[in-house]
C-alpha cells in the first residue's frame, strides 16, 4: 500500500501532484471509497461526515474530480459478509479517510477486519486526513487528542514506524503550537513529525517522504518516551 498522510486533505498543487503520483494516473480516472467513520464520536460528528462525503469540508478530499466515489463505513462492516467489501476495496484505487477522533477509528478499524486487510492491497493509495493519517502510526503520544470513547490506550495501527501530529500552528485549534509539538514528541518512542495544514507525508514501500508548501519538522523519539 502507498501512503499519503496529510493534515488537511489535497491543500495544495504539490500534494496534488504527489496523489497523481502514486495513483498511476489522473485523478478523473481513479475510484476511491470515503471513509467517515472518525468523525462520529466527536460533537457534531454526524455533520462532519456529511461534509466530508459531500465534498464541503475544510480538507478537501472528496470533491477533487475523482471517476468514481463511494463510502466505505467500518462501523457496518462486521454486520455484513467479508467478501461483499473486501472485493470493493480490492477494486478500488484510493481510501479516502477522514478526521476525527483517531482512538475511535482505530478501533474502528481493527473491529471492522479492516486494519487486518490493508496490508494486502499492495496496488491502492492510502489518503488520510488528520486522525486518519496519525491512525497508521504504532503510538500518537501524549495529549493528542482524548477519546471521547471507552477505547483506551493511545496506539495506532503501527502500519508506519513514525508519529504524527497535524495542524501544526492552526491558530483555530487549541495545542497546536511547536511548543505543543515538542511536548507532544518528547513522549513518542519513535520518530515524531508535525506538519501543518500545507504538508503532507509520502510513504511507498517504508520510504519517507515529506511533500510541503508549508512547516514541518521531525522529532527524534522523546527522552520522556517509555
Amino acid at each position: 500500500m502507498r501512503l499519503l498522510l496529510t493534515s488537511a486533505g489535497i491543500s495544495n498543487a504539490s500534494i496534488c501532484r504527489t496523489l497523481v503520483e502514486l495513483l498511476g494516473k489522473p485523478i478523473a480516472e481513479s475510484s476511491a471509497l470515503c471513509i467517515p467513520s472518525a468523525a462520529y464520536s466527536l460533537p457534531g460528528g454526524a455533520s462532519m461526515a456529511y461534509q466530508l462525503i459531500h465534498g464541503v469540508a475544510d480538507t478537501p478530499l472528496c470533491e477533487v474530480g475523482w471517476k468514481s466515489l463511494g463510502v466505505l463505513e467500518l462501523t457496518a462492516l462486521p454486520s455484513i459478509e467479508e467478501e461483499r467489501w473486501t472485493s470493493v476495496v480490492q477494486d478500488t484505487d484510493a481510501l479516502l479517510v477522514g478526521g476525527g477522533d483517531p482512538l475511535y477509528l482505530c478501533h474502528w478499524m481493527q473491529q471492522s477486519g479492516l486494519a487486518d486487510f490493508l496490508p494486502t492491497l499492495s496496488d491502492t493509495v492510502y489518503v488520510g486526513v488528520s486522525a486518519g493519517s496519525a491512525v497508521m502510526a504504532p503510538t500518537l503520544g501524549e495529549g493528542f487528542v482524548r477519546s471521547t470513547t471507552r477505547s483506551g490506550g493511545d496506539g495506532g495501527l503501527g502500519v508506519v514506524d513514525f508519529a504524527l501530529f497535524p495542524h501544526l500552528d492552526d491558530e483555530d485549534l487549541p495545542g497546536k503550537s511547536m511548543a505543543d509539538a515538542e511536548k507532544w514528541a518528547a513522549s513518542v518512542p519513535v520518530p515524531g513529525y508535525a506538519i501543518d495544514d500545507q504538508t503532507a507525508i509520502k510513504v511507498i514501500d517504508g520510504a519517507v517522504e515529506v511533500v510541503s508548501e508549508g512547516q514541518w519538522k521531525l522529532f527524534a523519539p522523546g527522552p520522556e518516551a517509555g
